[in-house]
């Protein structure tokens, strides 16, 4: 499995807290945060619950 980067684009105020508990799960505390994660069926999970609010890329 690969590793991919996420940053956060978009801010979590007004989003359900789940999507805000998510994020926290992923270690995306402020905008613009960059974290790297591997690219677990977990992870892409969480990935894809959130994908309004981050970007996502591949790591090599």
């Amino acid at each position: 499995m690969g590793k991919v980067r996420v940053k956060q684009i978009k801010s979590t105020i007004k989003q359900p807290a789940r999507q805000k508990k998510t994020m926290t799960a992923l270690g995306i505390r402020k905008m613009n945060q960059v974290v790297e994660h591997e690219a677990t069926p977990q992870i892409l999970g969480m990935i894809a619950k959130v994908n309004h609010l981050v970007t996502v890329e591949e790591v090599k």
